[in-house]
């Protein structure tokens, strides 16, 4: 706060010096005490002091002085600094003189001559303090001014619009961009039941008047503190979707005054909402595309989350199991076909065959042409299960093209388990999946061997010994075949648990002959051999392997 001045005013010089001592002694240690001898001298001396920077903050004055009388003395001071504490002090004063000076100066007090020490101390002391609460009080006002006019500016500038309301719904006050997005010149007369239809508020994608117990403003007046992003605004031409924030204003009490609400257009928001969903959208489709490609297993297995973490050279081992499945005589079939029908009959193929293997934890490594070529982890009853179940379906397909006089199809598959080298092979611009090792090889010349003993489902001993339930499929030894660059001879098994009933009881029924039969084929004792298969033959004329042993030993 600046500097305070008491300024004294009386044509005696006696007077004044005493009444200034007097000052001096109660006041001078806090106050300035400044004396003039005219009504003119006093006016002088308060803008002098105002431009130190020092302020008046009582003016003394006697009322009989030469030129400028005490009452018009303390009216022009009024006029022009009404803050100043007001004070005549003379005897002679007329009753009129005293009420002008209280009508048009604001007086505060009047003392008379000569003065009374005690009443004129209390009399200044009083006066000063009321001029210090009027200074403080003027003071917060314009720091409140000051404030109220900061928010503003900031309101104003805001990119959303913001808008108050009273207990009743009215707008007391709404800036810039309220104004923009509600259309408004003039703040309109408005009630809470009416503020969806006088500013067109509707629920998000409908052309449905938003319900008034629901709006964000009307929930505020209520108490609630709320945030909503489903409505809208709709104008002539074109809709507009909001964000708005709602919140109640209290008094000291507790009691709702008024609400305060901001909301701001947020078009492109949603319009980069619907753009990042599209977007995601078609990346789970590219993702899925790409798994068509790429099975997602095979990431798995290479610690991978998606396909663009492979690179090239990438390998693991497993222990594994490998089917190939390949339709017999395809070049045959093909030859009858336009190109586009064959791919149409493969499709058609292999689209049926796909769900053996993904429903018993397999995923397909590669297509090669019409063969398919599938990996299982864990037991090897899931690549068993498979190789059966595509059998039963390829049965029920083949009756469904016989139906339309179409050729029926046969197929062979070979599975053989055992460890398997996972990874990538290509180049800088192409690069495949792929599996490699001893595994692999013999897997697809257990395929091959399918059609020299012609029977549709073959396994090595490898895959037999990883079978948990052995038991429960209808299989037998069917061959022991030397792996090429290996010293080991493995044992072939057929699976014939899809064959026909008939056929599949008959089998059972000389399991054990043919099996015998097999060793002493093997054992070399062919002549033992030869009656064993002539025997099976008897009794199941349509089993294939056990005539293609019988020519062998004839």
């Amino acid at each position: 706060m600046n500097q305070l001045a008491i300024i004294l005013v009386d044509d005696e010089p006696m007077m004044l010096e005493g009444l200034a001592e007097e000052l001096q002694r109660n006041f001078g240690q806090d106050y300035q005490i400044e004396a003039a001898q005219s009504g003119e001298e006093a006016i002088e001396l308060i803008e002098e002091l105002g431009a130190e920077g020092i302020e008046t903050a009582a003016v003394i004055s006697d009322y009989l002085m030469p030129g400028i009388k005490g009452d018009e003395l303390l009216c022009q001071i009024h006029a022009q600094y009404p803050n100043i504490l007001k004070i005549m002090l003379t005897g002679q004063a007329a009753a009129d003189a005293v009420g002008n000076a209280v009508n048009s100066a604001n007086l505060y007090r009047y003392i008379a001559k000569p003065w009374d020490a005690t009443d004129l101390h209390l009399t200044v002391k009083e006066a000063l303090r009321k001029y210090l609460q009027i200074k403080k009080v003027e003071e917060q006002n314009a720091q409140l001014r000051e404030n109220e006019q900061r928010l503003t500016q900031i309101l104003e500038a805001m990119p959303i619009g913001v808008t108050v309301h009273d207990n009743a719904g009215q707008i007391t006050y709404a800036n810039q961009k309220a104004k923009e997005l509600l259309q408004l010149d003039i703040l309109p007369e408005t009630k809470v039941d009416r503020l969806s239809t006088d500013f067109k508020v509707y629920q998000a994608r409908t052309n449905e008047l938003y319900p008034t117990e629901k709006l964000p403003l009307v929930r505020a007046l209520a108490g609630e503190t709320v945030h909503a992003e489903d409505l809208e605004i709709h104008y002539f031409d074109r809709s507009v979707p909001l964000e708005v924030s709602a919140t109640p204003i209290r008094d000291k009490t507790g009691q709702i005054l008024q609400a305060i609400a901001a909301f701001q257009d947020i078009s492109d928001r949603k319009q980069a909402e619907a753009e990042r969903e599209q977007f995601t959208q078609e990346l789970c489709q590219l993702n899925e595309a790409f798994s068509r490609f790429v099975p997602r297993q095979f990431l798995q297995s290479l610690a991978r989350k998606n396909i663009t973490e492979i690179q090239l050279g990438e390998s693991i081992e497993k222990k594994l199991s490998v089917m190939f499945a390949d339709i017999r005589a395809f070049t045959t079939i093909s030859e009858q076909m336009t190109p586009e029908d064959t791919f149409k009959f493969i499709n058609g193929y292999l689209r049926r065959m796909e769900p053996a293997i993904i429903e018993n934890s397999g995923f397909i490594d590669k297509y090669i042409g019409d063969e398919i070529m599938a990996l299982f982890e864990g037991s090897a009853d899931n690549a068993v299960n498979s190789g059966v179940m595509m059998l039963k379906l390829l049965a029920e397909y083949n009756k469904s093209r016989q139906q339309r006089d179409r050729q029926p199809i046969e197929i062979g598959i070979g599975i053989n388990t055992g460890n398997l080298r996972l990874g990538t092979v290509g180049g800088n611009f192409r690069i495949d999946t792929t599996v490699i090792g001893d595994a692999v090889n013999l897997g697809s010349r257990l395929q091959q061997l399918t059609k020299v003993y012609k029977t549709p489902l073959l396994i090595s001993h490898y895959t037999l010994a990883g079978i948990e339930e052995p038991m429960k499929y209808a299989l037998r030894f069917v061959a022991q075949v030397q792996v090429r660059g290996k010293t080991q001879k493995v044992g072939v098994f057929e699976v014939f648990e899809a064959d026909p009933p008939a056929q599949k009881q008959a089998k059972l029924e000389t399991k054990s002959m043919f099996e015998l039969a097999v060793i002493r084929y093997y054992q070399g004792a062919i002549g033992e051999a030869k009656f064993l298969f002539g025997r099976c033959l008897e009794k199941n004329p349509g089993d294939t392997a056990a005539q293609i042993y019988w020519e062998r030993c004839a």
